[in-house]
């Protein structure tokens, strides 16, 4: 049987905040990656354009990537181990925290060939 989707109970915003951080994780040039811890830290945060975010490839509305700027969401994902800083500071995502299966990143699953 699979692990548990969002074993740590994160909340909705907790979770579309965390699972954008995964994607900006992966994107081309979006991060740099510590080999031996397995963090990773995000070169910059999307900023909003109109009514929209730009995360990695995909296109995502302001509404949905509201955690993104906000502080008291990325200290409950620091609290949780996920994150060992966040805005308004550098984002570094730990390697618990890009393993993490929110739930939701089949929203966000890289199309193959």
């Amino acid at each position: 049987m699979p692990p548990k989707a969002n074993p740590l109970k994160l909340n909705a915003l907790q979770c579309r905040t965390l699972v954008l951080a995964q994607v900006l994780a992966r994107a081309d040039g979006g991060a740099l990656s510590d080999p031996v811890s397995g963090d990773v830290t995000l070169i910059t945060l999307p900023s909003a354009h109109g009514d929209h975010f730009h995360v990695g490839r995909f296109v995502v509305s302001a509404k949905e990537a509201s955690g993104l700027r906000n502080p008291s969401v990325w200290t409950v994902l620091a609290r949780k181990g996920l994150v060992r800083q966040g805005f308004p500071g550098p984002v570094v995502l730990t390697a618990d925290g890009v393993a993490y299966d929110t739930g939701m990143g089949a929203r966000f699953a890289e199309e193959e060939g």
